[in-house]
């Protein structure tokens, strides 16, 4: 076999693929990355038996058709330092002995035969079977939004990735980890089918690290996995067993006041009242009055304390609640507008986090249990 390709252009596609490999595999051929040459089509594959990412890319002068694999890494790292110009790969047929060359340049590896490779795809009948297509910001939006929110606790397996609640007219991305809850409904396009399924947190990075913003994806759903399909890009992830909580049930419907301030102002003086809190819990108190809101911070252990008060708008009696300053950084920094509704009932319920406006076809609410106060 023997094909021509631009060097910078390989290299784009197996440092893709490559997100796909584990650091430490059980089978030894899964550190390697499976080419297969058919015409002047050329697809590059990794996999680590849940996840499996696959490339195509066009080649030039292409002799022969064929399989092999190569060490992942090595490919990887000689691909990254080549000069950006026209690279030629020849493999024995017979040896699987590969050479790379360029102007200038030679280089010798050893391949494996790519039979050895092991399909991690398994056959299932249409009928079993759901596809549609969305744009992939929708996609993006909903994994970007609720990404930080995934649970990790692996008692609760569930809780380890991100629901997809779909309807024929949306698609609702939620995560929890019982501290915190985000629910993302997006109406940007319409499924027109109905179903649900619970996207690992792996997978949810590689579609965000892989996948363009401004393409489609088509998206076949089969009853253990998930296939997105968009541009050269071919990828397929198992599903988390098990039922996700009813998450529904937990979002308040009465909250009856709310607070609104500035989300970069708040976001700042909780970084700064957060270093003084203790590490065991990282309880910021909040006293929040008609027009101020007054946050403080304490270490006992270390006997260092924090205060600080900026302007706000409430509309309920004084209150005094806790939340944790490393959950607030999180929910502050995923949501983007100028301003944030807080929703609030008593210091012992949740609190809603909401932007002050909704991006279009979308609706995102966020979820955080208080912490218990004793005195402020």
């Amino acid at each position: 076999m023997k094909f021509n390709v631009p060097s910078k252009t390989l290299y784009a596609y197996v440092a893709a693929v490559c997100k796909v490999i584990n650091s430490k595999n059980a089978m030894t051929i899964l550190n390697n990355i499976l080419f297969d040459l058919k015409g002047d089509s050329l697809t590059i594959t990794a996999s680590d038996l849940e996840n499996t990412l696959s490339a195509t890319l066009s080649v030039t002068e292409p002799e022969g058709e064929g399989k092999f694999c190569v060490d992942a890494k090595r490919i990887l790292d000689l691909l990254k330092e080549l000069p950006d110009l026209g690279i030629t790969i020849n493999i024995n047929d017979e040896n699987l002995a590969i050479d790379l060359t360029y102007p200038g340049g030679k280089f010798s590896l050893v391949g494996i035969n790519g039979n050895e490779y092991p399909s991690t795809r398994e056959e299932v009948p249409q009928s079993q079977t759901m596809t549609f297509t969305a744009p992939m910001k929708q996609v993006l939006s909903g994994i970007d939004n609720t990404l930080f929110a995934v649970g990790t606790d692996p008692v609760r397996p569930q809780m380890m990735g991100i629901l997809w609640d779909i309807k024929p007219d949306q698609i609702t991305f939620v995560a929890t980890d019982v501290r915190k809850l985000v629910r993302y409904i997006n109406t940007m396009s319409a499924p027109g089918i109905e179903g649900s399924f619970i996207l690992p947190v792996k997978p949810a990075n590689i579609i965000k690290n892989v996948y363009a913003k401004n393409e489609e994806v088509k998206i076949i759903l089969d009853p253990k996995s998930a296939t997105f399909i968009s541009g050269n890009f071919n990828f397929n992830c198992r599903f988390i067993k098990g039922n996700f909580p009813d998450y529904n049930r937990v979002i308040p419907t009465g909250n009856p006041y709310t607070l609104t301030i500035d989300r970069t102002e708040f976001l700042n003086a909780v970084r700064r009242v957060g270093v003084f809190v203790d590490p065991g819990n990282g309880l910021v108190k909040f006293k929040i009055t008609a027009n101020e809101l007054i946050m403080k911070a304490q270490d006992t252990n270390f006997c260092t304390s924090a205060r600080e008060s900026m302007p706000c708008d409430f509309n309920g009696p004084e209150m005094v609640i806790g939340f944790s300053a490393h959950y607030l950084i999180e929910i502050f920094n995923t949501i983007t507008t100028e301003q944030i509704f807080i929703s609030l009932a008593d210091p012992s319920r949740p609190g809603m986090f909401l932007p002050d406006t909704q991006s279009e076809g979308g609706n995102l609410l966020m979820l955080l249990m208080p912490m218990t106060v004793s005195d402020f």
